[in-house]
């Protein structure tokens, strides 16, 4: 499975940086923390957008 790093971004369970990778399972994204094991999954297709005006969004993700 190929491991796409995340810029920049900073684990939200032990604030570590640049150690987010993103990779892909049965059509799921999700965000795992090489440094502390924190998983977060893209929600559903369906979940309401919760962009705010003049904003840009990549993907919202959630913990697992």
């Amino acid at each position: 499975m190929k491991k796409r790093f995340i810029a920049g971004a900073i684990c939200p369970k032990c604030k570590a940086m640049d150690t987010m990778a993103l990779t892909k399972e049965n059509n799921l994204e999700k965000v795992t923390c090489v440094s502390c094991g924190e998983q977060m999954v893209q929600p559903e297709s369906h979940v309401e957008k919760a962009t705010r005006d003049n904003e840009q969004m990549i993907g919202i993700f959630t913990p697992e």
